[in-house]
């Protein structure tokens, strides 16, 4: 089964958040068909967190993206850090932004 696009994918996930009423942004615009997505979560307290794409492995045939955690709980300038090293690897990731104090962040996640 073929996966949605990571712009219709992201676009629905912006929305989700809309209307769970959590504040999220496109911070950064990646390619159109299969760009990686990264989601950081900033708790708004101090810290934040990062999701990104889970390994290969976690993949099955549903076609659903599944997201593990990068970073949990570090300051938003850890995650800040580490994506300025995503994107010198792979300049067509996207990269949404969500504020929530709860740290929800409505994402599939790979099985640990």
């Amino acid at each position: 089964m073929a996966r949605l696009r990571s712009d219709f994918w992201v676009s629905a996930y912006l929305r989700r958040c809309a209307v769970e009423g959590v504040d999220a942004v496109l911070r950064k615009r990646g390619a159109a068909e299969a760009g990686a997505i990264f989601v950081k979560v900033d708790h708004l307290e101090g810290t934040a967190s990062l999701y990104g794409p889970a390994p290969q492995l976690f993949l099955d045939e549903s076609g659903e993206r599944l997201f593990t955690p990068i970073l949990q709980s570090v300051t938003p300038l850890d995650v800040e850090e580490r994506m300025t090293r995503e994107l010198r690897f792979d300049t067509d990731l996207w990269l949404v932004e969500v504020d929530d104090r709860a740290g929800r962040h409505f994402l599939d996640l790979a099985p640990e």
